[in-house]
């Protein structure tokens, strides 16, 4: 009897490990360092990759943000990407009830979006940034041309110049994606062919072990 009760609280266990919770999802694309990117976020193997101005890797996690001056920006290879028709991988700012940076930081969640024409889809993120202005169970996808909010400064000081549209929500159609930087481009067209233009829809949510396909763009993995 022992042996059973201890047996089936393991399985317990597991099966609340994945336990799907519901939450919410922007988009945006400030260009700037990720928060994750700095040293001491969480215990990972390293700390999330930044680019500079011509898309190089740096290596160092100490320099400087570009949304404050400094040469360290998002890298364009973190714009998303389809798997399949119904599959897509990508990066996002997370902040989910109940948790820190500590247990947020390069963790990867399977989405499976509920509403919009979307819904039934699903997309593995990689925390790589977090905010104090996101909300509670909150998935701010990264997507170029999604929007720049706060931190419009980072785009331009990235690119030289920036047209992406409003400074909330972004370009407003597949060809407004035409007029940002190339590097990104092709990560702006993804919201408007494999995401249909959703206008933030909502999702159901559980951890999962990250794709080697996210982890070899970020570098960054979670002990």
């Amino acid at each position: 009897m022992i042996k059973l009760v201890r047996t089936l609280g393991i399985v317990l266990l597991f099966a609340t490990a994945g336990y799907a919770q519901t939450g919410q999802t922007t988009r945006y694309w400030d260009c700037c360092k990720p928060s994750c990117a700095w040293s001491g976020k969480a215990s990972v193997s390293k700390p999330v990759l930044t680019c500079d101005r011509n898309q190089n890797a740096l290596t160092d996690p100490n320099v400087k943000s570009g949304c404050d001056g400094g040469t360290a920006f998002a890298c364009a290879n973190n714009a998303p990407w389809a798997v399949d028709d119904n599959t897509a991988y990508g990066f996002a700012a997370v902040r989910i009830n109940g948790g820190t940076e500590a247990s947020w930081c390069c963790a990867c969640y399977e989405l499976t979006f509920t509403s919009t024409s979307i819904a039934g889809k699903k997309m593995i993120v990689q925390a790589t940034n977090t905010g104090g202005d996101l909300g509670s169970n909150h998935f701010d996808l990264m997507i170029p041309g999604g929007g720049v909010g706060a931190f419009a400064q980072g785009c331009p000081a990235q690119y030289g110049s920036w047209n992406g549209g409003a400074t909330y929500g972004g370009v407003s159609s597949r060809a407004g994606c035409d007029s940002l930087p190339a590097a990104v481009r092709e990560g702006c067209y993804f919201r408007f062919d494999w995401f249909q233009g959703a206008d933030n829809p909502s999702v159901s949510f559980q951890t999962v072990t990250c794709p080697s396909q996210l982890t070899a763009i970020s570098g960054c993995t979670r002990h």
